[in-house]
């Protein structure tokens, strides 16, 4: 998986100063050059692109040489291995990650099935369940997926239907899950199920699931509007789960869930931000390019005010991004701030995704055009992780709440 030929890096769309540490800085660059030279190559040889993704075994490829070059487990705790980065850090390494455009920049991190998602249950984790899921999803050795919507529990987390019934040292469960990212390629679950013996009670529970195991199955025959097939739903029927896989104490997994839900939204931001740098690079190119009337369209001054605008409004994102960021670093809880962050930065990446499709005129309509699979990512961004409204209702909550 070598190559001495790497793709020139993205000339920047302004001159600002990197606002992050030596080590980030240090960080971006090497995982710059894993992306445009590696990787890079890696796509080009399985025709890995935004429309066709990679299947299991070189994923797998992929995650081990990222956990060898210590980027796979950089936000696990630091007595996992992780680099106790700072979050202002982490949104400036992710963000560049996704600037770059590559296809394989969720999968440097383990986002959609990798350490993401399980280095906030560390602390919650026994030491058998640690050896057990944790260490080989750190080790690039096994992936993983977190498992909580389904048709009837979306934004309303606590309405989950899937049930565990004790029976023995076992729980039975039985339920579907719905839209799980990662779940084709995963290995295990973080499965939240209902204990409250009254199914009108809201008692949720969190399981570790092999879904490797006899009574559960993934369904994952369809696609998203992005085109990939990263998403499936996960039907367990009568699964036999031991009780050693519980995941802290019974009724805490709706808790253990939520428990990160500020940094995780504001961590969604640098993903939509990145991408929604390369349609703005996108359209500035095109519109260099493409003539009409004997002259590029980027003089005409309707295309020079969308790419204006675009500009504009992602500058605006990112502060707000950035501005949270620090603010979680310096200790403040930010409800509202990310909230705010996560409602801005999804609708603003779509409106300049929308204008870059416009600036694109007939090409930017036509599939296999960067520009349209990023229209249709970056409108599933402001439902993904929680919808705009929900964005909103916690940003109102916050602000009505009495003062002490």
């Amino acid at each position: 998986m070598k190559t001495d030929s790497i793709s020139p890096l993205p000339a920047p769309l302004f001159d600002l100063p990197f606002e992050g540490s030596e080590r980030a800085a240090e960080l971006i660059a090497r995982i710059n050059e894993f992306l445009l030279g590696e990787l890079d190559a890696l796509a080009r040889t399985h025709g890995v692109d935004h429309e066709h993704g990679a299947d299991r075994s070189l994923l797998q490829q992929v995650w081990k040489r990222s956990q060898a070059l210590g980027f796979y487990g950089m936000t696990l705790p630091q007595a996992m291995g992780g680099l106790d980065l700072s979050v202002l850090d982490h949104v400036l390494i992710k963000e560049a990650i996704y600037a770059s455009g590559s296809p394989f920049a969720p999968h440097v991190l383990g986002e959609l099935s990798g350490p993401p998602r399980v280095g906030a249950l560390a602390r919650q984790a026994t030491p058998w369940q640690l050896q057990q899921f944790i260490t080989p999803v750190a080790q690039a050795e096994k992936a993983i997926c977190f498992a909580l919507t389904e048709s009837e529990a979306g934004s309303d987390a606590g309405a989950v239907q899937t049930r565990a019934v004790r029976d023995g040292d076992d729980f039975v469960i039985d339920g579907r899950k719905r839209f799980i990212s990662g779940s084709p390629f995963a290995d295990y679950a973080v499965l939240m199920a209902s204990t409250a013996s009254d199914p009108a009670q809201r008692e949720i529970t969190a399981f570790f699931v092999d879904l490797k195991s006899p009574g559960v199955r993934v369904e994952s025959g369809y696609k998203t509007m992005a085109g990939q097939s990263h998403t499936g739903d996960i039907v367990l029927e009568s699964c036999r789960v031991p009780s050693a896989n519980l995941i802290g104490a019974p009724g805490r997994g709706l808790a253990l869930a939520l428990g990160r839900i500020t940094v995780n939204r504001l961590l969604h931001c640098p993903a939509m931000l990145g991408l929604a740098q390369v349609a703005l690079r996108d359209a500035r190119d095109y519109a260099l390019q493409r003539r009409q009337f004997g002259r590029a369209i980027g003089e005409f001054q309707a295309i020079q005010h969308m790419l204006a605008d675009m500009a504009t409004e992602l500058s605006a994102a990112r502060a707000l991004m950035l501005g949270t960021a620090r603010q979680i670093d310096a200790g403040s809880e930010a409800r509202a701030e990310a909230s705010m962050a996560k409602l801005f930065c999804s609708e603003t990446a779509f409106r300049i995704a929308d204008r870059a499709v416009q600036i694109h005129g007939g090409e930017g309509i036509v599939q296999g055009r960067r520009v349209e699979f990023l229209f249709r990512m970056l409108r599933m961004y402001r439902v993904l992780t929680g919808t705009s409204e929900i964005q909103r209702n916690t940003i109102a909550r916050e602000l009505l709440a009495p003062r002490a």
